[in-house]
Formats: C-alpha cells, sequence, structure tokens
C-alpha cells in the first residue's frame, strides 16, 4: 500500500521546512510513504523549499487558485500517482504530524472510507470567542446536511481512502472542508473522526485576514453549502415561514369575519397577505426546482468519478506535475536571465 501526504501551499517557504521535518517516511501498514506539494501559485521559493525538503513530487499550479482548488488538484495527482491512502495536512504547521498514524488507523482497519481529525476546538486558545461558537454551530449545521458524526467539520487534518478520493468533486472556491464533508455524507462514504493535538500557532491563518471576515465567510460557506445540498428542506421552511406570516397578515380580516360577520376593511393586511402567500409559493418552486438540480449534480458526479477511474486505467499523467529536471531547467533559466 502506498500512503501520500499532500500539502496545499500558497507563499510557504518560512514555515513548509518545519511542517517537512516533522512528517514520516516509513508507516506501519505502507510499503511507501511518500509526500506531495501543491503549490498554489506561490511567487516566493515555495517549490524550490519543498524540493531541498525532500519532498518526492510537486504539482505547480500556474496561477493561485484558492485552498479548494489547490487541494482538488493535489487528490487528483495523489491518485494518479498510486495512492492508496491520502493524507491531507496544512503548511501552517497547525497539524502534528505524530497524529498521522491514529488518523490513517479507521482505514487501515476497515472501519471508515474518510477520517477527520477533531481539534477540540474549545481547547484552542488562540480561538476567540466568536470563532469557537461559529466552529460549533457550523459543526452543528454540517452534521445536520451530511447524516455524520463529525464534531470539527472545519479540521483539514484529514484522510481518504483511495475509493472515497475517486467521488470527491468539490466546486466552493474558499474552503474544501464543509462541502466536502457533507458530499460524503450524501455520498455513502463511511466518515469516521479521531482525537488529535495541534501546534501552537505560528502565523495567522492565510485564508482569512480577521476574525470577522473568517466568521462572515464560513457562515457564508455553511449556507451556501446547505442551500446545495438540501434545497429542498431549506425553502419549504422557508415557504412555511412566509405562509405563516401570511396567515398573520389575515387573521384581522379573518376574525372581523368569522366573529362578526364584516367583511370589509383590512384591505392593506389583505394585499400583506397575498403578497406573503406569492412568496410561499415561489419559495418552494424553488425548492422544487432546487431539489431537481441536487439530482442532476449527483449524476454529473458519478459521471466525474467514472471519467478519473478511465483516466487511471489509461494510465493519464498528473496535471502540472513537476520533475526535478524540470526545476533544474527552470533555476538554469533564470541564472542565464540574471
Amino acid at each position: 500500500m502506498k500512503l501520500i501526504i499532500q500539502i496545499p501551499c500558497l507563499n510557504e517557504e518560512l514555515t513548509l521546512p518545519r511542517v517537512l521535518s516533522q512528517l514520516p517516511r516509513e508507516l506501519g501498514g505502507f510499503d511507501a510513504v511518500e509526500w506531495l506539494v501543491i503549490d498554489d501559485g506561490s511567487t516566493d521559493a515555495t517549490a524550490r523549499v519543498a524540493r531541498d525538503g525532500g519532498v518526492d513530487h510537486i504539482v505547480r499550479l500556474t496561477s493561485n487558485r484558492g485552498l479548494s482548488a489547490a487541494f482538488q488538484a493535489g487528490l487528483d495527482a495523489a491518485l494518479k500517482l498510486g495512492a492508496d491512502v491520502i493524507v491531507n495536512t496544512d503548511a501552517d504547521d497547525q497539524y502534528r504530524a505524530a497524529d498521522i498514524p491514529r488518523l490513517v488507523a479507521p482505514i487501515r482497519a476497515g472501519e471508515a472510507d474518510m477520517v477527520v481529525g477533531d481539534r477540540r476546538v474549545e481547547t484552542i486558545e488562540h480561538f476567540s470567542a466568536a470563532k469557537k461558537l461559529l466552529q460549533r454551530l457550523g459543526s452543528w449545521v454540517v452534521r445536520r446536511a451530511s447524516g455524520t458524526g463529525v464534531p470539527d467539520t472545519t479540521s483539514g487534518f484529514r484522510a481518504y481512502n483511495r475509493e472515497a478520493a475517486l467521488q470527491l468533486l468539490v466546486v466552493s472556491n474558499f474552503t474544501y472542508t464543509l462541502e466536502s464533508l457533507i458530499q460524503a455524507g450524501k455520498m455513502g462514504v463511511a466518515v469516521e473522526h479521531v482525537p488529535i493535538t495541534t501546534n501552537p500557532r505560528v502565523r495567522d491563518s492565510r485564508l482569512t485576514t480577521s476574525t470577522g471576515t473568517y466568521v462572515r465567510r464560513n457562515a457564508l460557506e455553511i449556507f451556501r453549502a446547505y442551500v446545495l445540498y438540501e434545497p429542498l428542506r431549506v425553502f419549504t421552511i422557508a415557504a412555511g415561514a412566509f405562509a405563516v406570516a401570511a396567515l398573520v397578515s389575515w387573521s384581522p380580516f379573518l376574525l372581523d369575519w368569522i366573529l362578526s360577520g364584516d367583511s370589509g376593511g383590512h384591505v392593506q393586511s389583505l394585499i400583506l397577505g397575498a403578497v406573503l402567500a406569492l412568496v410561499a409559493v415561489q419559495m418552494f418552486a424553488l425548492g422544487i426546482i432546487g431539489d431537481a438540480l441536487a439530482g442532476q449534480r449527483v449524476i454529473a458526479q458519478r459521471v466525474y468519478e467514472r471519467v478519473r477511474r478511465l483516466e487511471l486505467q489509461a494510465g493519464v499523467p498528473p496535471s502540472h506535475l513537476e520533475s526535478a529536471a524540470a526545476e533544474d531547467e527552470r533555476a538554469r533559466l533564470k541564472t542565464i536571465s540574471l
């Protein structure tokens, strides 16, 4: 069996050596352990540092495409490089490499297809109270949407077996963590979680510039993912709320009509109730349309999975995979230009 540890990177020349120094080269139950760095359009020496640090494979994207795209590119490359199990970790030294054996243990035991490391967010000192609250709320929403029991849904320290990785397709532009977990639950992937510990913070997160931005963007991602995968439920709830509001608006007219037989007046409440009732019908219609689109998305995802399998059978090489010779040639041309 082959284990590939992938690390999405963006301008990580300072922290990457520390991360690489802790990664294992051997692990019980695996015949080979390889390292893969996804350079997401870095403008510093991330690729060179990775090469000097002994990284086996580098996927070098020509422009910054975001964390989700880098993660997806890493999965695609790892599969084509023959990985049986893929571990994803971060380049900011947040996660302890010593927890990798614990992370892959449920997969090796055949108990899970995907394992998420639980950071036990409430114990992380540098997380603000607002961030911890959002983590708990967001994890609850994602658990409801995915049907899984993962307590730390935003953790990026994850392991996938080959089958789980083949099925995964993330379309979010912000982060892969929430959508991939909901998708795994909907696709029937066996998901487990294990407790892990985190290292002291080396630097601030590059994903957002502040806690406020993190809260706002993550809240939007949670809502977007929930609507994307549970449209009928979301819009039916919205339709019900507008229907109740319509009944409340009609209540003065109805009460006068029933109790006193007076059917005149209350024109404003009748108009407001009619508008709210119309919105309720539209919300329900959107839910039906969204549910139909969700079915089409599942079909598209299955097609994408089959295309991946065909590419693996055909021996299609990973996209943007950089060889040592290519790096040496780039360095030579740079020297000549100087």
